[in-house]
């Protein structure tokens, strides 16, 4: 407890002390990604301090009503003197953001796969998302939650808990979302735009992945391809959550997902039921993640990439 302590201290200390922050998280970034860095970034803004908010992907319209979300940028132009990295397992899943760039001074993550890369490396990886580790931290680093700064934490706790239904939720993930709650978050709009919209092209482009649905011995997987993307019209390079609905079907023991990728890769996300550890299957790859959500970005072709993936994937869930 004295050494958490002791980094806490050091970190409001530092925080204290910046003048101008960047933040920074993940390529093709999730709610808990964009969550967790415009809650810090907007309670560092309201602690005084000059602060640019950075994505090499953008930021997805169903964000775009937390606070700073418009504001983002894809490119480091602020001359900072602190940079903080959310919410990512090691420093390639930044992109080329951070390129030509030193270390960040602080990194705040929950995966279980974090490989450290920052002057302080702040890990919790039992925590179910790095938003639900600010709701904690922010208060013990000097800053305060605000009502938008609590709209953007409970995103990001939604989103890595898919609603409370992932199954590493505790008692303590509810009992933060009532916090949340209470410091001015609205629970029903967040949940709607976190959870529940959903546009006509990401309709689309589920339908383009589960015509292709393929189930075998406990494992459920499909495709996306650039085609797939082009003819429903959806405009980021992500899988529109498809991965997170194909684990509502019963009988899958492992979901896998291939996202065709226009640099000649391929993003690939797993998803598993309680007690099949995914995030070694990613590692094997490159990847990493969490015990029941992991993934990697695997170059070659899909048909290549495909049948690796299957054939590892499916020799481990039989036990080989």
């Amino acid at each position: 407890m004295s050494e958490v302590f002791d980094v806490d201290n050091l970190i409001k200390e530092q925080l204290s002390q910046a003048r101008r922050v960047v933040l920074v998280s993940h390529i093709r970034p999730d709610g808990d990604a964009v969550g967790s860095m415009l809650a810090f970034g907007t309670a560092l803004k309201e602690a005084g301090k000059d602060v640019q908010c950075v994505l090499e992907d953008g930021v997805a319209e169903r964000y775009h009503s937390l606070p700073g979300a418009t504001d983002v940028s894809n490119k480091i132009s602020l001359d900072f003197d602190y940079l903080i990295v959310v919410d990512c397992a090691d420093a390639p899943r930044v992109g080329s953001v951070l390129k030509d760039v030193s270390a960040p001074d602080l990194v705040v993550d929950h995966h279980k796969t974090h490989i450290n890369f920052g002057k302080i490396d702040y890990v919790e990886p039992e925590a179910e998302a790095t938003a639900l580790m600010l709701a904690e931290t922010l208060p013990k680093w000097g800053l305060k939650v605000s009502p938008g700064v609590a709209a953007a934490l409970l995103t990001g706790l939604l989103a890595d808990t898919l609603g409370f239904r992932t199954n590493n939720t505790t008692p303590k993930a509810l009992r933060i979302a009532a916090d949340l709650m209470e410091s001015g978050a609205d629970l029903v709009n967040v949940y709607h735009n976190t959870l529940s919209m959903r546009s006509l092209a990401e309709i689309r482009y589920w339908g383009q992945g589960l015509t292709k649905l393929e189930f075998n011995d406990g494992l459920l997987s499909s495709t996306l391809t650039l085609e797939d993307r082009e003819i429903a019209g959806y405009p980021e390079n992500d899988d529109a959550d498809l991965i997170n609905m194909l684990t509502v079907v019963p009988e899958a023991l492992i979901s896998v997902l291939f996202i065709e990728q226009e640099n000649d890769s391929i993003k690939v996300s797993w998803r598993s039921v309680k007690g099949i550890d995914v995030s070694n299957i990613a590692t094997m790859f490159g990847g990493g993640g969490h015990e029941s959500a992991a993934g990697a970005d695997i170059p070659g072709s899909l048909d290549q990439v495909k049948n690796r993936v299957l054939e590892v994937t499916q020799n481990i869930l039989k036990g080989e």
